[in-house]
């Protein structure tokens, strides 16, 4: 199947359900202990996916690390996709470095910082900040200057602004 093609996303949701399913199963049987999310009745999340982009949370425990590291041999195993540990970050907080490093070597990834992009947008720095948005900004302006390029009216312009930049503005904003 071509990449774009409008059946690959479909089916990688089905496979990305398998991987739901093992999380899920995890966390209810105590194997994995997700990030705990809110004080009064609090929420546990495990793993967030978007796309082809899967963001595993929990606690730091090596109990956790052998949970993970098996749930995605097994999902490759399962699902015959391979998961791309050297592309993979590994993101502490309140973790020591030393640690972290020790846990990048039994997971072959790369140990991240806490500044870090994620679906295109930075994660972990300060919004309050102007050069935190840069990134958005200069997504875009790279889409404005594309479309100089193409002859379309003024009103083909103003199009193009009203639906496409606002769908992302909202995108942005409702990210955080």
């Amino acid at each position: 199947m071509r990449q774009g093609d409008p059946l690959s996303s479909f089916l990688f949701l089905l496979v990305a359900e398998g991987f739901h399913v093992l999380m899920n199963s995890l966390s209810e049987n105590n194997l994995f202990t997700g990030y705990k999310v809110g004080s009064f009745d609090p929420v546990t999340v495990s793993h967030l996916q978007f796309a082809d982009d899967t963001v595993i949370l929990g606690e730091k425990s090596w109990a956790n690390i052998r949970s993970m590291r098996a749930v995605l041999i097994l999902f490759q195993d399962l699902s015959g996709l391979k998961v791309n540990f050297t592309k993979s970050l590994l993101v502490g907080v309140n973790a020591q470095g030393s640690w972290l490093a020790e846990v990048a070597l039994v997971l072959n990834c790369k140990v991240g910082n806490i500044l870090f992009m994620y679906l295109g947008f930075p994660i972990g720095g300060n919004a309050r900040r102007l050069a935190f948005w840069d990134p958005i900004i200069k997504c875009l302006s790279s889409r404005l200057s594309r479309w100089s390029s193409r002859y379309l009216s003024l009103g083909g312009h103003l199009i193009l602004l009203k639906y496409v930049l606002s769908s992302l503005l909202v995108y942005a904003l409702s990210f955080f």
